[in-house]
């Protein structure tokens, strides 16, 4: 196959590129081809359908190295990268969400009731039902469609810290100051059963065992200060067991979606944890306190069986199998991997199970990372500081992608729209801001609140 070098004049052929397709994962699809080297990205994407007869057509962004085809070839990468011409192009092509998020573009309420600071706020897996708990000492449901309080939870002595919806949204957990971890049925607002009692220590995290290891969602970890991290069965009410090996507070813990728990601490490690209790292995690097863990497959581990077409599943074994489903489809071939943040201002990227030694070591905040969170998609890695900044990196290799600066004091939590494309950061300058992830730029600000945004 010939490629043309540019025409001298306006009328003459349009230059040609020699390029490759591959998938994400590395597998070469269909033949080298002669491309246009003006070709845009939707002409790309109408080629790739055709090479994988998608009986529908798939959207998919396109990545030249680390550079996406956003306009053509020729603009963003020829020029905009200073790529040659007489190179093969390898083109990497990355499905993307079929439907599409609609920014937030205004307040549509304000849902008063609590009396003290919101400190964590979290919908149900369907998306239909929403939770927060509160420094008042309660949990409250709302309902979306009025916006008003369904139910007010009471029962906690004091401040809630955490909350966590079980992967089929019947039972929503809490954790408190007061020690104890409470279980509420948000159709009533009533308590399940009493308190789970034995933590010496506040509750610093609550996570629940994945919808698709089994078909009776029944167990829920609980991290605490005291250094523990003890796992409920909640239809009994009892602990199983007690996971008892950090010297300092566990402030974060994540049950992975192959079965284990992984925890991380004030003593500067990370620990996982086999179901029976056993230590599986530790995993060692940070120089400060670990605040914050997230999994590759976070977004599917937390909705279950729920995805945007709002299928409600028949049954248990339904909901266990579309569970599965999504999971080994957000994994894909690779590893799931964790992304742990720090007081030492740094990340390390795990593959937690194949290997005690980090992927990367991802640098540049110059404050205390406080949160992190992986895209929906399992690309990309946000990372919000008290520097003020939010940062990107690739979810593959921690490589640094971008900083997206606005924020005026330290920014507390990210979140991410379910399709990949935008991502939310709450701060402590009392603004939320919606950022654009193709242009890496701030799509709107949402101002309202009169202090801190801790939680979104």
């Amino acid at each position: 196959m010939s490629r043309k070098e540019p025409a001298a004049t306006d009328g003459g052929e349009a230059q040609i590129v020699l390029a490759q397709f591959q998938s994400a994962d590395g597998d070469k699809t269909g033949p080298p081809l002669s491309l246009a080297a003006d070709i845009t990205a939707e002409q790309l994407s109408i080629l790739i359908n055709k090479f994988l007869e998608n009986e529908e057509t798939h959207p998919y962004s396109f990545y030249v190295g680390e550079k996406e085809v956003v306009r053509s070839i020729q603009t963003d990468i020829l020029e905009g990268d200073g790529r040659s011409a007489e190179e093969t192009l390898v083109i990497e092509y990355r499905p993307q969400a079929f439907f599409k998020v609609r920014a937030v573009t205004r307040c549509s309420s304000s849902l008063t009731g609590h009396t003290e600071a919101v400190l964590s706020v979290s919908f149900s897996p369907d998306g239909t039902q929403l939770a927060s708990g509160s420094g008042d000492t309660t949990v409250r449901i709302w309902d979306l469609d009025t916006e008003t309080p369904r139910f007010t939870c009471s029962g906690h002595r004091n401040w809630v810290l955490s909350i966590a919806w079980s992967p089929d949204g019947k039972v929503l957990a809490s954790g408190s100051m007061d020690n104890t971890v409470r279980l509420w049925d948000p159709q009533t607002g009533k308590p399940i059963g009493g308190a789970l009692a034995g933590h010496r220590k506040w509750i610093t995290a609550l996570t629940w065992e994945p919808a698709h290891i089994g078909t009776s969602v029944s167990r829920l970890a609980s991290s605490s200060k005291d250094g523990t991290v003890r796992v409920w069965d909640v239809v009994r009410g009892r602990c199983l067991f007690t996971l008892a090996g950090h010297t300092a507070a566990v402030t974060c813990v994540k049950w992975g979606g192959d079965g284990r728990i992984y925890t991380g601490s004030q003593d500067k490690s990370i620990k996982i944890w086999n179901t029976d209790g056993s230590l599986h292995r530790t995993l060692t690097g940070h120089a400060h306190w670990v605040n914050t863990l997230a999994f590759s497959t976070d977004h599917v581990l937390r909705t279950g069986a729920y995805d945007h077409t709002g299928k409600e599943p028949a049954d248990r074994d339904e909901a266990q199998k579309m569970a599965l489903k999504r999971y080994n489809e957000s994994k894909g071939k690779g590893p799931e991997r964790l992304v742990s943040g720090s007081d030492d201002f740094t990340m390390f990227l795990w593959d937690p199970l194949n290997s005690t030694k980090p992927i990367a070591r991802l640098t540049g905040h110059q404050k205390v990372v406080n949160h992190v969170s992986y895209s929906p998609d399992g690309r990309l890695i946000a990372s919000a500081s008290f520097d003020n900044s939010v940062k990107l990196w690739d979810g593959l290799t921690g490589k640094f992608i971008a900083s997206l600066r606005g924020h005026v004091a330290a920014v507390y939590q990210v979140c991410w729209s379910a399709d990949s494309r935008m991502l939310l950061s709450a701060s402590k300058d009392s603004t939320l801001k919606i950022w654009d992830l193709r242009t890496k730029k701030m799509k709107l600000e949402l101002p309202g609140h009169a202090d801190e945004v801790f939680t979104v």
